[in-house]
C-alpha cells in the first residue's frame, strides 16, 4: 500500500490529525473516514492513530494513499504501444496516438484505450485514474494519477499556473490576427451526442491562440486552453472560420491529408502533488501533423 510520511512542525502542535490531514495533505471529510477505517491507514510515530489524536512537534504521520476498491474489471488490457514519458510512485504522463480513447465507452466499444494498454503494461491490478482526458484523435501529454488521492489532488490543479497545458494545432488559412484570445461559452448540441455548440447559455470558454508558421493554406497554431470544454480547440478555431486540419466534426473530413483533428497536445507543466517539484515534460509534434505543414 502506497503511503505518504510527513513530519509534524512547530506550526503545527497541538492540531489534530483530521486538521494536517485536511490542511498540509489536502484529504477530504470522507478520504478521512476511510483512513480510520483501516488498521494501518494512520499512524503517527508508527502506531495507529485516529484523525481526533492531538500531534506534537515532531511526530512522524503516515498516511495510506493507495486504492483499496478492486480494479475495474471493465478495463481489458490491449498490447497496443503507449510511450511513458515520466513514472513515479504517485503518477506518470504518457504521450498518447490518435486513435485511442481514455476509457471504454459504449459509444466506442472496440477502440483501443489508455486504460486497457496501461494494464497490458503494468498489470491488470494495477489502478490509474486518467487527469486531463484527451479526445480519440488528439495526440500527445496525458497525465495519470496512480491512486484516487493524487488523481483528487491534481484535478485540483487543473487550469490553474500549475498545471499548465499547451498545444499545437494545424489549421486551415491564417488567423487575423495572428495572436489573440477567444472567448466563446460552449454548450451542448442538442441536435447531437457528440457535437458542442457556441451558445449564449453555455459555460464560459477561453482559448489563447497564436500562430508559429504558416503555408497561407495551413497555418501552425500554438494553442493554451484557460477553460477545459469538451472539443473547446476544435470549436473555438472552427468558429473564428479557421477549423482544424482534418477535423470531421466542426470542419471538412480530408482522410488523405490528415485523418483526424490536427491537434496535439505538446506540453505539461504541473506542480507535483506530493513533492510539490516542477515538472516540465514535452512531446515532438507528430509525423502525420509535420507533413500537413508540408504541403
Amino acid at each position: 500500500m502506497q503511503t505518504i510520511t510527513i513530519v509534524i512542525t512547530p506550526r503545527e502542535e497541538g492540531r489534530k490529525v483530521r486538521s494536517v490531514l485536511k490542511g498540509r495533505l489536502g484529504f477530504s471529510s470522507h478520504a478521512i473516514g476511510g483512513l480510520t477505517r483501516r488498521e494501518t491507514g494512520i499512524l503517527v510515530n508508527g502506531k495507529r492513530a485516529f484523525s481526533t489524536a492531538t500531534l506534537r512537534a515532531g511526530d512522524v504521520l503516515t498516511v495510506e494513499i493507495g486504492d483499496v476498491r478492486p480494479p475495474d474489471e471493465r478495463i481489458i488490457p490491449c498490447a497496443v504501444p503507449l510511450p511513458i514519458v515520466y513514472e513515479d510512485d504517485y503518477l506518470l504522463v504518457v504521450n498518447k496516438p490518435a486513435g485511442m480513447v481514455a476509457l471504454a465507452s459504449s459509444f466506442l466499444p472496440e477502440t483501443p484505450t489508455v486504460a486497457g494498454a496501461l494494464a497490458y503494461q503494468k498489470g491488470e491490478t494495477a489502478v490509474f485514474h486518467v487527469v486531463n482526458r484527451l479526445d480519440k484523435g488528439t495526440t500527445g501529454l496525458m497525465a495519470v494519477a496512480k491512486s484516487g488521492y493524487v488523481h483528487n489532488l491534481l484535478r485540483k490543479l487543473l487550469h490553474t499556473p500549475d498545471f499548465y497545458r499547451e498545444y499545437r494545432g494545424v489549421c486551415v488559412g491564417c488567423p487575423e490576427p495572428p495572436a489573440g484570445t477567444i472567448d466563446l461559452p460552449i454548450g451542448r448540441d442538442e441536435t447531437s451526442t457528440v457535437r458542442r455548440c457556441i451558445r449564449p447559455d453555455g459555460a464560459p470558454s477561453v482559448s489563447r491562440y497564436e500562430v508559429l508558421e504558416t503555408t497561407g493554406r495551413f497555418s501552425l497554431l500554438r494553442l493554451v486552453p484557460e477553460t477545459g470544454r469538451t472539443h473547446q480547440l476544435r470549436l473555438h478555431m472552427s468558429a473564428v472560420g479557421h477549423p482544424l486540419a482534418g477535423d470531421w466534426l466542426y470542419g471538412t473530413e480530408a482522410p488523405d491529408l490528415i485523418p483526424r483533428p490536427a491537434l496535439h497536445s505538446c506540453a505539461l507543466h504541473l506542480r507535483h502533488p506530493v513533492t510539490g517539484e516542477p515538472l516540465e515534460l514535452t512531446a515532438p509534434l507528430p509525423e502525420d501533423m509535420s507533413r500537413v505543414m508540408e504541403l
